[in-house]
């Protein structure tokens, strides 16, 4: 059986055979419709046209909108920095041939590149990002709701996590968070609810260290990679104590118990009025994580507005159960909240 093997594989060679030749007359652009270009090719020519003023909104919107798709994929959002692409991007939030929708797309590519992304939140943030985006929390012509909810996404995107971005909030230059403040009384309620959930986030505490985990130093080697910042500074990951003081030195708490219970009116005429479930919701999520797990406290006048308003409400409920029912809290964190006003 070997040498019939052997046999085999002697007369199947064949050594006369003449060296492959190399096609000179294929159409690159045929092997890159059958391959597909390099990712990094297709966002250097997106930004391009996003860039060029002489194309239309639709196109330059049309760019935006696939460079996105291209950095949902994190090792993309990253190579924003190696290509050199970030200056662009921001650039088109202040571009005076910027309408409003491609202000919005750059916004919507920039959340999204930074979002649970700390080299890219580092990049970006060294551009001192920061006061553009904010100032899109006002509304105005060129703030639509589109573009403020947007800016949300993105300022999200930048400060969740990442306490360095957190503490340049209170910068004079900046005033991160009287923008904030104000965007809880937006006419627009869906601008409302995501301000409220951003704040509620940034409250948050981090996962506390498991107390069986060993606490001797391990000496590994940090490599450069997306988390490389948060392996390197755990505690950059900790906003909770910077946002706990800010929300009662910049006025928040206030604005926050007034949106909660004297809200404005809502809606695109301004005759909305009932109750927001969601924004309630969120806002009342976040006092019981600033007063029980943060354990921070109201000024008087505040906590006598919280506590009289919770007192009606229940009222209205017919009881503490529907009432936590409501507000998808467990009857225990209700009765805490209102303990902590007490």
């Amino acid at each position: 059986m070997q040498s019939l093997l052997r046999w085999s594989i002697e007369n199947s060679s064949n050594s006369n055979a003449s060296p492959p030749v190399q096609r000179n007359d294929i159409d690159p652009g045929i092997i890159d419709m059958i391959l597909g270009r390099p990712d990094a090719e297709l966002m250097k020519e997106d930004m391009g046209i996003a860039s060029d003023p002489s194309k239309t909104q639709d196109e330059r919107v049309a760019a935006l909108d696939h460079l996105e798709m291209l950095i949902e994929q994190i090792d993309n959002a990253n190579d924003l920095a190696k290509l050199k692409l970030w200056e662009p991007l921001h650039a088109l939030l202040t571009a005076s041939t910027s309408t409003p929708e491609i202000k919005m797309q750059a916004l919507w590519v920039i959340g999204t590149a930074v979002q649970n992304n700390p080299s890219a939140q580092d990049a970006y943030l060294a551009l001192d990002s920061l006061p553009t985006l904010v100032s899109f929390l006002t509304p105005s012509p060129s703030s639509t709701l589109q573009t403020r909810s947007k800016a949300i996404y993105a300022l999200s995107g930048l400060l969740k996590h990442n306490a360095p971005a957190v503490h340049q909030l209170a910068n004079p230059s900046i005033n991160g968070w009287e923008r904030l403040r104000d965007a809880l009384s937006d006419p627009e309620i869906t601008v409302r609810r995501k301000t409220v959930f951003l704040l509620s986030t940034l409250l948050l505490p981090t996962a506390p260290v498991s107390s069986t985990a060993s606490t001797a130093p391990i000496h590994e080697p940090i490599h450069a990679n997306s988390h490389a910042a948060h392996a390197s500074n755990p505690d950059r990951a900790s906003t909770s104590a910077l946002t706990a003081s800010a929300l009662q030195a910049h006025g928040v708490i206030n604005a926050l118990v007034q949106a909660l219970t004297n809200p404005l009116p809502y809606g695109e005429d301004g005759d909305m009025v009932e109750p927001d479930v969601a924004f309630e919701e969120t806002c009342v999520r976040l006092f019981h994580t600033y007063l029980e797990v943060c354990r921070q406290q109201l000024p008087k006048s505040d906590a006598e507005t919280l506590m009289k308003w919770l007192k009606v409400e229940q009222e209205k409920e017919g009881g503490e159960k529907k009432l936590a029912e409501r507000w998808a809290l467990d009857l225990a964190e209700l009765k805490e909240l209102v303990t902590r006003l007490g």
